[in-house]
């Protein structure tokens, strides 16, 4: 058994630096699916909301990267891992994960295809998944100024959604239930742009604002902070998260210069940063 682990440990880290080749930031996973670099964090008490500002690995998706030299640290940190992870909502791709789950005991293919005629998409030719319960994940791509959020059910029964801060199972991983894989003649595909009408479905609907707070509040520092403290590839989706938490809780015109500084410390573009900062505004129901 310790001999097949092994095996299957060096067949998921080439898996992975294959992604890793496509432009794909991974994390290592576990054959229950879930991150397989525990976390640092796990003895301490109470909820730890470092999310590796501390420079240890496991911190599950905020580990997820680029660079073939942490992937391979990673994978010896969790020599029991058997599959990897593809983050979404990260550049180059801002990958969306549509997760047409079997165990829901509904036809989650055919309420796409009902979505898809009632709102009038279609969903173009991209990389597709199979995975062991007989599911399908099809990979698209957002625009960069856009977070698609994770959710569950909320598109329609059985159809789950990954965007920022969630991950779909890379194929070639094994896990208790089997292996994943691409389905035929998908692999060489890109993952494909998603359909601006079915986009809209994906986003949450605008909030109304909360009454006005200082922007010199805790909860104002705390959002200007979670921007400084972004890795590279986290900054355009911790910008645009902290600038919608801010409209949302009226304080986004106070925050907006303490917001586009930080942004700007973490390296990103003056003018990307304006962009990402009036999206949040427009998903929020502001003018910019």
């Amino acid at each position: 058994m310790a001999t097949t682990d092994r095996q299957a440990t060096t067949l998921a880290l080439a898996h992975a630096l294959s992604a890793v080749e496509r432009g794909l930031a991974v994390i290592p996973l576990s054959r229950t699916k879930l991150p397989a670099v525990r976390s640092p964090h796990r003895d301490a008490p109470g909820p730890a909301p470092c999310h590796g500002q501390c420079g240890r690995f496991g911190h599950g998706v905020y580990d997820a990267s680029t660079d073939p030299a942490r992937i391979r640290a990673l994978f010896a940190a969790a020599p029991w891992a058997t599959g990897y992870g593809i983050a979404c909502g990260l550049p180059p791709y801002h990958l969306i994960g549509v997760d047409l789950d079997t165990k829901s005991g509904t036809d989650s293919s055919a309420a796409l295809r009902e979505l898809a005629l009632r709102h009038l998409f279609t969903i173009p030719e991209t990389v597709v998944v199979l995975t062991p319960s007989g599911g399908r994940h099809l990979w698209l791509t957002g625009p960069p100024d856009v977070v698609v959020p994770n959710s569950a059910g909320r598109l329609a029964p059985g159809i789950d959604i990954r965007g920022a801060g969630g991950y779909l199972v890379g194929p070639g991983s094994r896990t208790d239930h089997g292996a994943y894989a691409t389905a035929p003649g998908t692999a060489h595909l890109p993952p494909a742009a998603c359909p601006p009408a079915l986009l809209r479905l994906l986003l949450p609907p605008p909030r109304t604002a909360h009454p006005a707070a200082p922007a010199a509040g805790g909860h104002g520092r705390g959002l200007v902070q979670f921007v400084l403290s972004a890795h590279e590839g986290q900054r355009n989706t911790r910008l645009f998260w902290a600038a919608c938490r801010a409209y949302e809780n009226g304080i986004g015109p106070a925050l907006l210069t303490p917001l586009l500084e930080a942004a700007l410390h973490t390296g990103l573009d003056e003018r990307e940063a304006r962009a990402t900062i009036a999206s949040a505004a427009r998903m929020t129901g502001h003018r910019p």
